[in-house]
């Protein structure tokens, strides 16, 4: 891969160890890794220039539903709350096939890397019609970002007393199956991974214990993440305690869901005690500000998680929940909330950005990503401050307060993904004009 060096930097907010920020400086980005920061550097390759940007890791993505972004602002789920609202859209998604997962996964990761998005997760839990892991990773190769699926599953239909219709729900013995065949395919443990793959049995409302078990000891033989939904309203809470007798929390803990290898999205309704076992099984927490909101889950003790160290990154969740996939408004949406909740300083600008970048690569175990430091991977976002968007500020590295919020420049293990403001792997207003008539035709 032919060098890369950008050139007089504003700012750089490097979230390393140090949390240091740096003044015109150049980056040097050589076979996908960064090698060199200072300043006056040379190149006889291609150079880039950052003069009038504050440049950040690029931001990390821990809960996604890529499949949803075909199914935005659907009427009838505008308004619900979350169970409402997903059996709303439940019989559309059993219409899907593989083309509306791969071109919703295309629409969705071009939206999260123009909003300086470089590795995203996604929980794909459902397979109509064909469908498979496989459609998603094909989108995300395409584009260029770094991927971390799951191989989500729903087990438990209406009939035997769940939540989704039958005819969405598989076999468990077929879902362990095809765990196998993805990891096995697809996960790359290497550091600079593009791709890793984990397992991700939907919610304890649509699979059995016993799916949640095996898919635990399944992970570990194979070493890799686990993920799923927890503790996201009141109604999940009532859920866990009607059917299991405890809390979500203990549920986990008891099927030997918590670990340093798990991540589990939501936790707006985490107790004292659940948040101390997070911290203390290094067990991560995929915070979805803005789905919250939208399903009026209620906002995620945020603060007191961040206070007893435990590992907190950002997802944009489904674009059917959150309606948009832009992630450097959901960090600016995480920061806001915790100040209504805590108080105007109970979360700062750099904190939220440090959730978004740092926190969120260390919730995925990918310490390779989410700092900008020598030796780590090239995947580097670059913000114009010469907008109008940040005229005025005195301090254009507090970004969420005052900065754009699309991305000028985007890199991927040193490929130029998004060059001012334009991705540039794929056609994407072809790939706009196919999501809308798949669109138009489940609303047919």
């Amino acid at each position: 891969m032919p060098e890369i060096l950008l050139k007089n930097a504003d700012t750089v907010l490097t979230m390393d160890d140090d949390r240091r920020e740096l003044s015109a400086v150049d980056i040097r980005l050589r076979d996908g890794v960064i090698t060199e920061i200072g300043t006056d550097l040379e190149t006889s390759g291609e150079k880039v220039s950052a003069r009038g940007c504050v440049v950040t890791p690029g931001l990390v993505n821990t809960h996604h539903h890529l499949f949803q972004s075909l199914t935005r602002a659907v009427p009838g789920g505008q308004d619900a709350l979350l169970f409402g609202w997903l059996q709303t859209l439940y019989p559309i998604w059993s219409r899907f096939g593989p083309e509306e997962m791969f071109v919703s996964a295309q629409t969705g990761l071009a939206e999260l890397a123009l909003s300086g998005c470089t590795l995203s997760s996604d929980h794909l839990y459902l397979y109509p019609n064909g469908s498979r892991l496989d459609d998603t990773i094909a989108a995300a190769k395409e584009i260029g970002l770094r991927f971390h699926p799951t191989r989500g599953a729903m087990s438990i239909g209406e009939s035997d007393g769940g939540l989704p219709p039958d005819s969405l729900v598989e076999q468990e013995a077929g879902i362990l199956e095809d765990s196998i065949r993805v990891v096995d395919a697809f996960h790359d443990p290497s550091d600079g991974a593009m791709v890793r793959v984990g397992l991700a049995p939907c919610s304890p409302f649509s699979v059995s214990r016993d799916l949640m078990r095996d898919a635990a000891l399944l992970a570990r033989d194979k070493k890799v993440m686990l993920h799923t939904h927890l503790a996201e309203n009141d109604e999940d809470i009532s859920y866990s305690q009607e059917k299991f007798g405890c809390r979500p929390g203990q549920y986990a803990e008891d099927l030997g869901w918590t670990g340093p290898d798990v991540w589990h999205a939501h936790c707006v309704k985490l107790d004292d005690r659940e948040i101390r076992l997070f911290a203390g099984s290094g067990t991560g927490v995929a915070h979805c500000p803005c789905s919250n909101c939208r399903l009026g889950s209620g906002i995620a003790p945020v603060r007191a998680m961040r206070d007893a160290r435990v590992k907190v990154g950002l997802g944009v969740d489904g674009s059917a929940s959150n309606d948009a996939g832009n992630l450097v408004l959901e960090a600016r949406q995480s920061m806001l909330l915790q100040r209504v909740a805590n108080g105007a300083d109970a979360m700062s600008a750099r904190e939220a950005l440090e959730i978004a970048t740092r926190g969120g690569a260390d919730v995925l175990n990918r310490p390779d990503c989410g700092r900008i430091a020598v030796g780590k991977r090239a995947d580097i976002a670059l913000w114009d401050i010469s907008g109008i968007e940040s005229a005025g500020s005195w301090d254009p590295a507090a970004l969420l307060l005052a900065g754009p919020t699309r991305v000028k420049h985007l890199f991927v293990e040193g490929r130029q993904i998004v060059n001012d403001g334009q991705i540039t792997t794929l056609d994407l207003p072809k790939v706009i004009e196919r999501q809308n008539r798949l669109a138009r035709k489940l609303n047919a």
